[in-house]
Order: structure tokens, then C-alpha cells, then sequence
């Protein structure tokens, strides 16, 4: 369990009402947003038993790849009881397929769907998807109306803020599904121009939070710490945070922002021996959903971000990320907590970010 620290003195969080997705009050204010190859049903538990996160978001799925049945994708969107609630990310840019796949999905049990205009790699944007969509508003707009329309489920819309700085699309785009009838939108505060570079630019999301009138929008991009989420929340006046690369620093991170906003302070702070027993959740529910062979292999994926937090020594750090069997991975974690944690260890949130994401527009995950 995260250790108890003596409280540190936060800026006060800004006054919000509840947050209401549809028809639906959420918990928190705290979302987990959707990075591809990392938020799977394994991590998702995990992250819902350490507590504080409103929603969270499956992968990026293909519409048509779910029409098809894709077994792969229909892997993507494995869930259970306990996994709620959860929004479905779709992208695709046939108006209808992407309706088609909205009503599988409803039909399927989901709490909602969010639908991808912020994807900048270019595997998706050549297809004319993700955030290729922000380049024809009228387009983007037919193709979100046709899944509003398919089903009775909230539908959301995740986006950045344009393709590049001479062309911010996300305001007008936000004003016109509104009025479509969309539940919510998230904008992630750059350009498809920039990928994952740069800062992320509060004053656009801002824009895009002025140019609604009633449904919320949820701020996306750079938020790692109490003070980044108060500099989101009071400069751009957004209702909530999406946290991706945030939480895989730091998966306690919206159990103390509910806190902070709760109580004005924050106790609960992982040392070493929690992410490490945090690791070992996630790898024992891996193997749980996807079995023991194929649970260690898509577990060495997030064990080289662990191995970067963890700073496990050389040859253990090589074990963990071509673990092939539970008991490899229990006597790597039994070797592990026997030398405990490295000299001079810092909370990853102390320094940059060690998770690897597309360099920019045309890289590959």
C-alpha cells in the first residue's frame, strides 16, 4: 500500500460541479485515457483498485476490423463487471461502419464510446482517420452524427486541437457536435503536426471550452502531478483531466487527485515497494485474462517501463522483459525485493517521462 507522507501544501482546486457524460454522473472528474498497447483490461483493473478514476478507455479499436469480428480486436475490448464504467475509442472513416460498430458495441454492454479525431500517426490519418478528420469538418461531423444518431448510449469525441497551428478545427468542431447531440469532448492540447512534442497548449484548450455552451470538455496532455492538473483546470476552465502517460508514471495519480479536490491535500504517495507491488497486480491479472503463455508475452511491453521506475539491476531488468512463465516472474520479483530499491531512488514523477511514444506525426507505435 502507498506509504503516508506528512501533507504538502496544493493550490486549491477550482470549484466544479458534478460531471456528467450523457445521461451519466461520473465518480470522479478523472479519466484514464486510451494509449495504445498499455491500457488493456489488466491495467484498467488495476488502476480501478487503487481508486479515484471516473472512466476508463479501451485501446484504440477499428471499426471495421470489429464489423469483421477480428479476433484481435474483439481481444481489445475484453471487459467484465468490475471494468465499469468503460468507454469503447473507435476510429474509422466511413459514416457506416463506425455505426455499424457503435450498435455491436452498445449491444455488447459498454457504458459509452468515444470516437478518435486526435491519432497522429500515420497509419491511421492515411486511412482518413483520426486526427485526419479535423481536416473536413463537414466530413467529421456526418460521420460523428451517424453514430449519435445509432445509439441511445453517451457518445463522446476525443480530438487535439488541429492538424497544425494554421488550422485549429477543434472549437467549430466542438460547437457543431454539441448540437449534434455528443455527451462530452477531450482535447489533447497540440497538433497533429506536432505528434507528442512539444508543450501542450492550455490557451487552445481553452478555445475549445469557451466555444461550448453546455456539454464538458475534458483537458488531455502533460499532466503528471497536482500542480499540472491545477494549471489544467484553472487556465483552460475544463470540467475534467484525461490522463494517459500521467498514469503509467504514476497509477495513483487520480486517487490523489480526487483528493486534492476532496480535501485540499494528498496522502497517498507510492515508494518503491508499492510499484512493485503494484507490478505484480498487473502481471497477475495479464495472466488471468489472456493466460500464461500469451499473459507473459504482452506483459514485457509494460515491463520496460517498469524496469525503468523499478531500476531493477542489469540481469533481472533482462529476465523481466523476456519473462515467459509465472514462476520466471516470481522469482524475478523474490530476487527484486531482496536488494529492495536502488540507491537514491526518486518517484518517477521527479523526472521525464521514461514512456516511449511516437517521435512524431509519421512514426509508429
Amino acid at each position: 500500500m502507498p506509504r503516508l507522507a506528512t501533507p504538502t501544501a496544493y493550490p486549491p482546486c477550482p470549484p466544479l460541479a458534478p460531471l456528467r457524460w450523457g445521461n451519466l454522473q461520473l465518480a470522479t472528474r478523472y479519466l484514464l485515457a486510451p494509449l495504445a498497447g498499455y491500457t488493456n483490461l489488466a491495467f484498467r483493473l488495476a488502476v480501478r483498485e487503487l481508486g479515484g478514476v471516473g472512466l476508463c478507455t479501451t485501446d484504440l479499436i477499428s471499426a471495421i476490423a470489429l464489423v469483421r469480428g477480428s479476433q484481435k480486436t474483439l481481444g481489445l475490448i475484453k471487459t467484465c463487471s468490475a471494468d465499469r464504467p468503460l468507454a469503447v475509442q473507435i476510429f474509422g472513416s466511413d459514416p457506416p461502419v463506425l455505426r455499424e460498430a457503435a450498435q455491436w458495441l452498445e449491444a455488447y454492454g459498454v457504458t459509452c464510446l468515444d470516437i478518435n479525431m486526435g491519432c497522429p500517426v500515420e497509419k491511421i490519418t492515411r486511412c482518413g482517420a483520426g486526427s485526419a478528420l479535423m481536416c473536413d469538418v463537414g466530413q467529421a461531423v456526418r460521420l460523428v452524427q451517424a453514430v449519435v444518431e445509432a445509439v441511445r448510449i453517451p457518445v463522446s469525441v476525443k480530438m487535439r486541437l488541429g492538424w497544425d497551428d494554421e488550422h485549429w478545427t477543434a472549437p467549430s468542431l466542438a460547437r457543431e457536435f454539441e448540437q449534434i447531440g455528443v455527451a462530452a469532448v477531450t482535447i489533447h492540447g497540440r497538433t497533429r503536426q506536432q505528434g507528442f512534442s512539444g508543450q501542450v497548449n492550455l490557451s487552445g484548450i481553452r478555445a475549445v471550452v469557451e466555444a461550448v455552451e453546455r456539454i464538458p470538455v475534458i483537458g488531455n496532455g502533460d499532466v503528471r502531478t497536482i500542480d499540472d492538473a491545477w494549471r489544467m483546470l484553472h487556465q483552460t476552465g475544463c470540467q475534467g483531466i484525461a490522463i494517459g502517460r500521467g498514469a503509467l508514471l504514476n497509477p495513483w495519480i487520480f486517487r490523489q487527485l480526487h483528493e486534492w479536490e476532496t480535501t485540499g491535500q494528498v496522502h497517498s504517495f507510492p515508494d518503491w515497494w508499492s510499484y512493485l507491488a503494484f507490478m505484480e497486480r498487473h502481471f497477475e491479472l495479464q495472466v488471468q485474462e489472456r493466460g500464461e503463455r500469451i499473459g507473459c508475452a504482452t506483459f514485457r511491453k509494460p515491463a520496460a517501463w517498469y524496469c525503468k521506475v523499478l531500476r531493477p539491476e542489469k540481469p533481472l531488468r533482462a529476465r523481466l522483459m523476456q519473462v515467459r512463465s509465472v514462476e520466471e516472474f516470481q522469482d524475478i520479483v523474490a530476487q527484486m525485493r531482496h536488494l529492495g530499491p536502488p540507491r537514491a531512488w526518486l518517484p518517477p514523477t521527479c523526472y521525464q517521462s521514461p514512456i516511449p511514444v511516437p517521435t512524431g506525426p509519421i512514426a509508429h507505435w
